[in-house]
């Protein structure tokens, strides 16, 4: 199976294949010993199946993460084999989806670079703006302020921007650069 990174294409599949394995696996151990606990006794009033009934809180905490994972979409590989000769020397980050209390925004591919943080969506009902302001909101949570995000809707404008953003000259700062990705990372499923 592959290894699921955060950013990369195609994280979502590979980490809803892991969560599906992890929910079966959790349930399974739980069943297993609800029905050791009835066999040894041949009752359901046992310790072993408090033990199965606790087990159950991990197994549903799974299948919660499996559900959230199932509803994400990725980036298309339509959308990738566009993007990928525009990213030049910046650092894109595939499969985002971020979650707030009224809304998920699932975004297929982002950059940061400066103070510039644009990202495109392929989901049409995906609220741009509400999108662009939880980001702005979260980044200033994380001590991140002054940036301009922008969510884009139209492949061919945000490929142009890509462009643009790849053409700028101005003074490289990497280490600023990681740690907005960090916050991104860290704030998107």
């Amino acid at each position: 199976m592959r290894k699921a990174i955060k950013g990369n294409f195609g994280y979502l599949v590979a980490k809803r294949k892991q969560v599906l394995i992890r929910t079966i696996v959790f349930f399974a151990i739980s069943q297993a010993l609800l029905a050791a606990g009835i066999i040894s006794t041949g009752t359901r009033k046992n310790l072993l199946t408090v033990v199965a009934v606790l087990g159950c809180l991990p197994a549903c905490k799974s299948l919660v993460n499996l559900i959230m994972y199932f509803k994400a979409k990725g980036c298309s590989e339509k959308a990738k084999e566009k993007i990928k000769p525009e990213e030049g020397n910046l650092i894109g980050m595939y499969d985002m989806y971020f979650t707030s209390y009224k809304k998920n925004y699932p975004i297929s591919h982002m950059v940061v670079e400066g103070k510039n943080v644009c990202g495109y969506t392929e989901v049409e009902n995906c609220d741009t703006k509400a999108c662009e302001e939880h980001l702005v909101t979260m980044l200033k949570q994380g001590g991140y302020k002054d940036l301009t995000v922008k969510i884009f809707k139209e492949l061919p404008k945000y490929c142009e921007r890509l462009r643009q953003l790849n053409g700028l000259e101005r003074e490289k700062t990497p280490e600023h650069d990681d740690g907005i990705r960090i916050v991104l990372y860290d704030i998107s499923l």
